[in-house]
């Protein structure tokens, strides 16, 4: 099962991602291991974690979630609004 996830950094941009162990890539971002664009942007914050399915549908939400503006972004880690479809 794959997941999406959200992180927020210190300076509170979002970073959007996915993975089938959340709680493995979260640790990994935090250690400086995984994506660049973290590396430096520490403490990191875990603020939005949902099940997608297989590796395909994860991947096409991941880029509808990433063309998002933050106010929806936001919206979504309140869980005021749902993943695009």
């Amino acid at each position: 099962m794959w997941h999406l996830y959200l992180v927020r950094c210190n300076d509170g941009s979002l970073y959007t991602g996915i993975s089938t162990d959340v709680q493995r890539r979260f640790a990994a971002h935090g250690a400086s291991r995984g994506a660049r664009r973290l590396r430096g942007r520490g403490p990191l914050e875990l603020v939005f974690s949902q099940a997608i399915g297989d590796h395909s549908q994860a991947l096409r939400i991941e880029h509808r979630v990433k063309k998002l503006s933050r106010a929806e972004k936001e919206r979504l880690i309140r869980r005021e609004s749902p993943l695009p479809a």
